[in-house]
C-alpha cells in the first residue's frame, strides 16, 4: 500500500525558504514512479508544481517556479524533498505529495494532477509578511 507524508510547511514571509518533506512507502524511489508536488489554492484547482522521475532522475517544473523551487531525492531515507527559495505571496497553498507507477510506460515522467494515483494529505505553506 503507497503512502505518502508531507512535513515542513509553514508560515513564511516574501523572500524566505522553506523545504518540504514526502516520506513514501509502499514502494522505494528504486522503482519506477514519477513523483511530485502539487499546490491548491483556495478555490482553485490543484496545479503541478514540480515532479520528478525515479527510475531516469528526469524533472519537471511549472514556469512560476523555475529558478527558485528544487526538487529532489535521498534514496536512503526514501524521501522526496522540495526546496523553496524566494518565495513569494502567490506560492501560498496547500501543498500535495504524490505518486504515480509508470513501470508499464514507456513515458516515465509525468506531472499532471489527474495523472497520480496516489496522494499525501497535504501541508499548509503560507507566504505573507
Amino acid at each position: 500500500q503507497v503512502q505518502l507524508v508531507e512535513s515542513g510547511g509553514g508560515l513564511v514571509q516574501p523572500g524566505g525558504s522553506l523545504r518540504l518533506s514526502c516520506a513514501v512507502s509502499g514502494f522505494t524511489l528504486m522503482d519506477d514512479y514519477s513523483i511530485g508536488w502539487f499546490r491548491q489554492a483556495p478555490g482553485e484547482e490543484r496545479q503541478e508544481i514540480s515532479c520528478i522521475s525515479s527510475s531516469t532522475g528526469s524533472t519537471y517544473y511549472t514556469d512560476s517556479v523555475k529558478g527558485r523551487f528544487t526538487i529532489s531525492r535521498d534514496n536512503a531515507k526514501n524521501t522526496v524533498y522540495l526546496q523553496m527559495n524566494s518565495l513569494k505571496p502567490e506560492d501560498t497553498g496547500v501543498y500535495y505529495c504524490a505518486a504515480e507507477d509508470r513501470s508499464d510506460y514507456v513515458t516515465k515522467l509525468v506531472c499532471g494532477a489527474r495523472l497520480m494515483g496516489n496522494w499525501g494529505q497535504g501541508t499548509q505553506v503560507t507566504v505573507s509578511s
